[in-house]
């Protein structure tokens, strides 16, 4: 028999490598699957993690890509460091852009650049908004905020689908569920002359870098930190369990529907349907892989931006379905899960001569019941 004990105490320099081995397994996996597919895995890696760095443009995308999952990955870190299971990224970000491209299709061409700051924050607002309704609920009715925050992604997803089939849709689209294209002045500036990353990148490392100092340098950080490790503790020493819900959901919201407002104000330039390809979703794996220290979060959403981007350049290059790309990050997921269970607990053998005379008479009693 086996039976599962934790440690005593858990190694830090393997809570730290734990992310590194899960990428080793992820590829060996993973070329067990190319070489299924007839597809060198020498070459498929070169261009899943290696060209997304390779030019600039390929560069310039790697880093579109990865300014949502950032900013996303940055609330549920601080969220997951609370104990806070908020799933609510990905519909946080949809109604961000929601809002965000309601007021960008007012603006015009003689627009002042104030259009774009009410655009950003209208995206802000939604975001906190749409977060608020399962802290609600959890904090009045004790509701399951995991289920709260998931069901809320599919109606932010029908919300966006209304807007680009209703209201928000382009007059002269024929049809087609998109808005009209943002004017200049409503368009975020972007970081090189050529390509479509914008300076929301630079404004989530700030953020990321600001989230890391508050939540390990400042008193509001030990409070989220205790209040995740110890609820009881927290309680007992005078910290407000509801204040620190409020501010952490609220905070998380507002992170991702400023990711939904900077991709429709900056890399797409308007309101359409894909706005999101599961940045939100991801951006779980991204808190985990940066182990939910927001520093750690800008390297592990530049290595997940460098699969979306890879997954782009395979469908191209080696003719490899999207699919890749969720069968990339559920492996890594579930070997980093992995991994951080065997930091915390152990599989030790357990014979029944180690066991207790209770606990024999138990199993005895259990048997003769059968």
């Amino acid at each position: 028999m086996l039976s599962v004990q934790p440690r005593l105490e858990n190694s830090q320099l393997m809570s730290w490598l734990s992310p590194f081995i899960a990428v080793i397994l992820t590829l060996l996996v993973s070329s067990l699957l190319f070489s299924w597919l007839d597809v060198d895995p020498v070459e498929a890696f070169n261009v899943f993690i290696i060209q997304p760095f390779a030019d600039s443009y390929n560069f310039g995308e790697l880093l579109v890509k990865s300014t949502p999952l950032m900013l996303c990955a940055i609330g549920l870190a601080l969220c997951y460091r609370a104990n806070i299971w908020n799933i609510g990224a990905e519909g946080q970000l949809l109604v961000g852009a929601v809002a965000s491209g309601a007021v960008a299709i007012h603006a015009t061409e003689t627009s002042s650049a104030w259009w774009l700051v009410l655009a950003l924050s209208a995206g802000v607002l939604a975001g906190m908004v749409w977060a608020s309704i399962p802290t609600w609920l959890n904090r009045r009715f004790h509701t399951n905020i995991i289920l709260t925050t998931i069901m809320l992604n599919y109606i932010g997803f029908y919300v966006l689908m209304w807007g680009v089939h209703g209201p928000l849709a382009d007059p002269q689209g024929f049809g087609f569920p998109e808005s009209v294209m943002f004017a200049d002045p409503v368009l975020l500036p972007t970081l090189f002359d050529s390509g479509r990353a914008s300076i929301s990148i630079v404004i989530a490392v700030i953020i990321a870098i600001v989230a890391g100092v508050m939540l390990y340098k400042t008193l509001p950080g030990f409070k989220l930190r205790v209040l995740g490790s110890e609820r009881a503790a927290a309680k007992y020493a005078g910290f407000s369990e509801n204040k620190l819900v409020w501010g952490v959901m609220l905070g998380a919201g507002a992170l991702a529907g400023f990711a939904g407002a900077a991709e429709v104000t900056g890399p797409i330039g308007q309101l359409i349907p894909s706005v999101s390809p599961g940045y939100g979703y991801a951006a779980i794996i991204v808190a985990y892989l940066g182990r939910l220290n927001p520093i750690g979060v800008i390297v592990a959403a530049l290595f997940m931006g460098a699969l979306y981007m890879g997954s782009d350049l395979a469908q191209i290059e080696l003719g490899l379905p999207t699919a890749v790309t969720g069968l990339f990050q559920g492996t890594l997921l579930f070997f980093l899960l992995a991994c951080d269970f065997f930091i915390a607990y152990r599989i030790v053998p357990h014979s029944a001569k180690g066991l207790s005379s209770s606990t024999k008479s138990t199993i005895r009693e259990e048997k003769g019941a059968a």
